[in-house]
């Protein structure tokens, strides 16, 4: 049998003018709708429904009654949904893609903080280059992912923040005698470029739009495997500010007049049908993000 609180049965017979036919649908007999129905009107006082000859229907205080009742039904309705997508809290597990850059800087402190008011959620982080990423998402294998804006295109998304980019030079390069370069500067030296997938690159249309083209000799994913390269003279290159800030160590950085922004974006394929804990997640990121990007 199952279980239906005394407002949603009354409100269920009235809907349906019958105690057999409400009694079928919530599983019970039609003499114990009848007596739930009994006890509202011992409750309140007062006669809420007529049955004679075939025919049903509300009394005037029944009438008054129905829209209380139904509120109260409505409210049972959501809290019982409310609670069951806490229930899904627990043993939930959270799955995201994310690029080295977040992986590193800002994911670790958004998991501890929002475990802290949710301990029963797992992780599972899945890392790669933009165009992976978008793969990830879009083959179900992520619940949502960080992903440079570009790449959104098509799916949905909210844009998160905007990463300032800085010239990384090695330690007494010639270019670091000046206080700040332009991309031209830049386009003499080998040039050490962040891969962020096929099709599109942040750097490389910043230079292309400018008519230039750096001397690109290497192509590396890890944000932190090109500072290290710079570092050790293989060439120069183009970083996020926020990454290079505690590794400044044997580099030059310098502020580029007309350095290009990279934005990005959470996306995800379907937010309605996306697990309420990844939801839930989700929106904490996006309200909660922005300080730390700064």
């Amino acid at each position: 049998m199952k279980t239906a609180s005394r407002y949603a049965v009354f409100c269920r017979a009235a809907e349906l003018r019958s105690f057999t036919l409400a009694g079928m649908e919530l599983g019970y007999s039609q003499s114990a709708v009848s007596q739930i129905v009994k006890s509202l009107e011992e409750e309140l006082g007062t006669k809420l429904i007529t049955r004679s000859r075939g025919r049903f229907e509300l009394t005037a205080d029944g009438k008054e009654y129905f829209p209380y009742f139904e509120a109260i039904k409505n409210a049972e309705d959501a809290l019982i949904r409310r609670r069951l997508e806490i229930t899904g809290m627990e043993d939930a597990t959270i799955r995201v893609a994310s690029f080295t850059s977040v992986s590193r800087e800002l994911l670790p402190e958004l998991m501890k903080n929002f475990k802290e008011t949710h301990p029963g959620v797992n992780f599972v982080i899945k890392q790669g280059e933009y165009n992976s990423i978008r793969g990830y998402i879009e083959q179900g294998e992520v619940d949502f992912g960080f992903i440079s804006t570009h790449f959104s295109e098509g799916l949905e998304s909210s844009h998160l923040y905007d990463d300032e980019l800085a010239a990384v030079l090695p330690k007494g390069h010639p270019l670091a005698k000046k206080k700040t370069l332009r991309m031209k500067d830049l386009t003499n030296d080998p040039f050490i470029l962040f891969d962020e997938g096929r099709d599109y690159n942040t750097v490389l249309e910043a230079f292309r739009e400018k008519g230039l083209e750096p001397k690109t000799e290497y192509d590396i994913y890890d944000d932190y495997s090109i500072l290290g390269m710079v570092r050790r003279g293989f060439g120069i290159s183009i970083q996020i500010k926020r990454i290079v800030k505690g590794f400044e160590e044997g580099l030059e950085v310098r502020d580029i007049e007309d350095a290009p922004v990279r934005s990005v974006s959470l996306a995800w394929r379907n937010l309605e049908t996306m697990p309420f804990a990844s939801r839930e997640f989700l929106d904490y990121i996006i309200n909660n993000i922005r300080p730390m990007a700064e």
